[in-house]
């Protein structure tokens, strides 16, 4: 009995992902737990594994690497052997043929079957076009690379009228993880009442916590200043927990801990990391969490649940020279840190002498809806006062959080 191989949800609001392509070939034996294909999801790849044993049979309508598919959506069979496939369509190879100019086959459909697609190889984006001007991707002649058709291909056949003006310079694919990116962040501003307060810490007492940290050696891994500052905002959200809600239907949740996003620039694009409890957390092993995120978020290995439920986000521009900066929240979130750079500047003490000292710029975004101003900005007190006395802050964290804004 043949057994459906479908697309699965790997989070939570997840409903298309991308098909990166097969782990196994058609007629191979697969055993449950066999990794069977890649899957990048709304934030990263992943390889998915068999839950059946079976022969692997590919139809030739499955999806190809690159294209966009549906969570459900079906991707080929587990047959027993000598079985044939269900739909009765070839099982032959996954690879596409070479560009032909020749009618594809007639294919027998019902009313409901959905319409067989042709094996030219086109971009997602050329099929969709392809489709809604009834243009044939067959009777073409590709472009791209390695003979893949693109829209601008299909947008030339079009007939006259129809078609827009194809598009100059380089065209560079909407990535799924591209497409969420941007759908958060419209969300986000759709659905929060944003507020922006910035300020200036002293840091150099941070910096010369780190520089301890450096001078200890002993191969011991040394704390960023984002992990530093990490285990600072617990420490202030602690006092201040309101800044850690999320705002979930017609209520808004408190932390029961704090889960603190990191956010982290990536050749895919931005993705946020979760370090959990941090307010349980020591220096050292804040570091050695991040360093782990980090390194599995930037080459696609961290795990879905590593890239969810965090109640507070910290991004930092500072390496680049940035110094304030409006940070989008992380919906539901209720607040989004932003992180500047470190600059030594001439500060006037209280007794009006002049000195140098090292100066951090802090830029926090908040959802009104849920927090005042005057309650954001005692935050910011509390965790400029930590920056500015670090040691102090962290041997004086309350063991549990205070619940007062």
């Amino acid at each position: 009995m043949s057994i459906e191989i479908t697309i699965p949800r790997l989070g939570w609001s997840m409903e298309e992902g991308t098909f990166l392509g097969w782990l196994k070939q058609d007629g191979d034996a697969v055993q449950s737990g066999d990794l069977l294909f890649t899957l990048e999801s709304e934030k990263t790849a992943q390889e998915v594994e068999s839950l059946d044993a079976g022969i692997l049979r590919i139809p030739s309508d499955a999806p190809q690497a690159g294209d966009i598919v549906k969570v459900g959506q079906r991707l080929g069979f587990l047959v027993e052997k000598g079985e044939a496939l269900p739909d009765a369509t070839s099982p032959g190879p996954v690879a596409p043929p070479p560009v032909a100019a020749e009618t594809p086959p007639v294919t027998m459909q019902t009313a409901s079957a959905p319409p067989a697609r042709t094996q030219t190889p086109a971009s997602p984006r050329a099929r969709r076009i392809a489709a809604e001007l009834k243009v044939n991707l067959a009777t073409l002649q590709a472009t791209g690379n390695g003979g893949r058709i693109r829209e601008r291909d299909v947008r030339g056949a079009a007939p006259n009228g129809a078609a827009k003006p194809a598009p100059t310079g380089r065209e560079m694919p909407i990535t799924s993880l591209r497409r969420t990116i941007a759908g958060r962040m419209v969300h986000s501003l759709r659905n929060t009442a944003p507020v922006t307060l910035t300020c200036r810490a002293d840091a150099t007492q941070l910096v010369g916590l780190r520089n301890q940290f450096k001078a200890a050696g002993g191969g011991a891994i040394v704390p960023s200043f984002t992990d530093i500052i990490a285990k600072l905002t617990a420490v202030a959200l602690q006092r201040h927990p309101l800044l850690a809600a999320r705002w979930e239907d017609d209520c808004i949740v408190l932390p029961d801990a704090l889960h603190i996003g990191i956010a982290v620039d990536t050749e895919h694009g931005l993705l946020v990391p979760v370090l959990r409890d941090v307010q349980a957390l020591s220096l050292p092993e804040i570091a050695a969490r991040s360093r782990e995120l980090i390194a599995a978020t930037r080459a696609r290995k961290a795990k879905a649940e590593d890239l969810q439920g965090g109640g507070f986000t910290s991004s930092n521009l500072g390496g680049f020279g940035i110094e304030a900066f409006t940070p989008i929240i992380n919906f539901p979130e209720t607040a989004i840190l932003g992180l500047g750079a470190i600059r030594r500047e001439v500060v006037a003490l209280e007794d009006g002498t002049l000195t140098s000292r090292e100066q951090l710029a802090l830029s926090l975004t908040f959802d009104h809806r849920i927090v005042d101003g005057a309650p954001a900005a005692r935050f910011l007190q509390t965790l400029t006062s930590g920056i500015g006395n670090p040691v102090v802050s962290l041997l004086a964290a309350p063991p549990t959080p205070v619940f007062q804004s």
